[in-house]
This record gives structure tokens, C-alpha cells and sequence, in this order.
């Protein structure tokens, strides 16, 4: 074979080669180091993956969040003991001011039971352990905080479709490039992820949008949530029953679930 044939075979064939490879995902990494151009590829994935011009505005907006990654690395509470875990979180409060707003709003919760099969007790005990009952719902920025757990390598498969999902959010309006959530992007009064609240999230007083900053559409967003992932309804959820286990759906640290387990059932009582 001719020399100048053989190379434009090879280029040729690496051209073929380089057209049906897959493109590389984006490279995590473990500090603020390449994360701008972590941002160019994964804005090639959002792409791909239905994210339009908004979102990827907003992602190209985004700032790494050390604040988030501090907290990330710093989640010692889930490491105490139970009595410990529910002193901290102030259970007692929790179920004192919880039966208190089952009182005062009975139909209200009635109806979500009715249509999902979620008891009181649980929804208010969420309520009250992630926001106190809407008292604070954070104040980090939820699209860059997203962004930086997905771009941080300890956790980026799981982070991913939420980063997603909130720039998705940003598309359609459900939330801002400034919305303001937890320490890991978390939304609103129950605090979704945001791939979960894209998927789950329901518009519970009927005006047309859900939002999670709502009450209404939070709660009723996360009783369908738990309905979708396998909740009975008028079944048991103390350890070691079915609802019990689908309780880890929802946070899968165990002093989190028998919490909840707990205070919802004094709520209920």
C-alpha cells in the first residue's frame, strides 16, 4: 500500500472512530479547581437531556457553592443517637406545635389522607423537622448549590438528575436562577430535591403552578411522593412495617426514619 494512501485510510477511520464514540462525561472534581469547565461539558449533557435555553443560562450563572460542600462534608447529626438526633431536631416542639396545626386545619389534612393515604402525623412531623413548619427554608442559592454537588466527585451519579431537574425548573418557571433553598439545593417547605420535586410535585390549591415555596402544594407534594414510592394507606408505619421502610425513600438515615415514625404517631395520637 501506497504510504499517502495508507494515511488517508488511518485519517479516514479515526474520523469514523472519533464520530461514533461516545462523548465523555464531565470530570468531577474536589475543589473549586476546573469547575468552570466542568460547566461547558455537563452543559453539553443538560443539553441532551431536554434543558433549554433558560437553564442553561442559569447553569452558565452558577458559582461554586463552598458553603454547600462544607455542609456536605459535615453532617454529623445523622451520626447521634436517637434520643440525641430528636433533642436536637426539638421533636417535643415538633409534636406540641404539630397537633396544634392538625386541630386547626383538619379538612385540610383529611383531604390529603383521603387522596393519597398518607397520615397527618408524618406529613406535619416532615414539615416540622426540615423547615420547622416553614420557619426557614435556607438561603443558598438552589441551581449553584445543585450544580456543585454534581460537579463534586463524592456524590455526582446521585446529585446528576437533580441538577437536572432544577434547571429544567428554571425552564418552565418553577423556580429562578436566584431561588433560595437548603445547604444541597433543596426546595421549599418539605425541601425536594429538585428531580423529585420535577417529578412528584403536585399543585394542591389549584392555581395553576406548583410551587414548593406554597404550604398546600408542598404537602401534597410530598404525600404523593411517599404514595409513589410504595406507601399503603391504612397501614401501620411504626419499625419494621412496610410504610416504615418506605419512610427511607424519603431520607435513608435511620435516625431520621424512627423519628418521623415516632413523632408522627404522638401527632396522630
Amino acid at each position: 500500500m501506497r504510504l499517502a494512501n495508507f494515511f488517508k485510510i488511518t485519517a479516514i477511520a479515526s474520523t469514523a472512530l472519533a464520530l461514533s464514540a461516545p462523548t465523555l462525561a464531565a470530570t468531577c472534581g474536589n475543589t473549586a479547581n476546573g469547575f468552570e469547565q466542568w460547566k461547558t461539558a455537563f452543559a453539553t449533557e443538560a443539553r441532551r437531556a431536554g434543558v433549554g435555553p433558560a437553564g442553561l443560562q442559569a447553569l452558565a450563572r452558577t458559582r461554586y457553592a463552598s458553603g454547600t460542600i462544607a455542609a456536605d462534608r459535615n453532617q454529623k447529626s445523622f451520626r447521634y443517637s436517637l434520643e440525641k438526633f430528636m433533642q436536637v431536631r426539638g421533636a417535643n416542639t415538633i409534636i406540641a406545635q404539630g397537633r396544634k396545626r392538625k386541630a386547626q386545619s383538619p379538612a385540610f389534612y383529611q383531604s390529603l389522607e383521603r387522596i393519597y393515604g398518607v397520615p397527618a402525623g408524618v406529613l406535619i412531623a416532615i414539615h416540622g423537622m426540615e423547615t420547622a413548619f416553614g420557619g426557614f427554608m435556607g438561603d443558598s442559592n438552589v441551581v449553584s448549590a445543585i450544580v456543585t454537588l454534581t460537579y463534586d466527585c463524592r456524590r455526582s451519579d446521585f446529585f446528576r438528575p437533580h441538577a437536572i431537574g432544577a434547571l429544567r425548573m428554571v425552564d418552565i418557571g418553577s423556580v429562578t436562577p436566584t431561588t433560595k433553598g437548603a445547604k444541597h439545593g433543596e426546595l421549599g417547605h418539605t425541601q425536594f430535591l429538585p428531580g423529585n420535586a420535577l417529578e412528584y410535585g403536585v399543585d394542591g390549591n389549584g392555581d395553576g403552578r406548583i410551587d414548593f415555596y406554597n404550604q398546600v402544594d408542598a404537602l401534597a407534594s410530598t404525600a404523593n411522593y411517599l404514595r409513589a414510592k410504595g406507601w399503603k394507606p391504612g397501614q401501620p408505619y411504626h419499625k419494621g412495617t412496610h410504610n416504615y421502610a418506605v419512610l427511607k425513600q424519603w431520607n435513608a438515615a435511620s435516625v431520621y426514619q424512627e423519628s418521623l415514625s415516632i413523632m408522627g404517631t404522638q401527632i396522630d395520637r
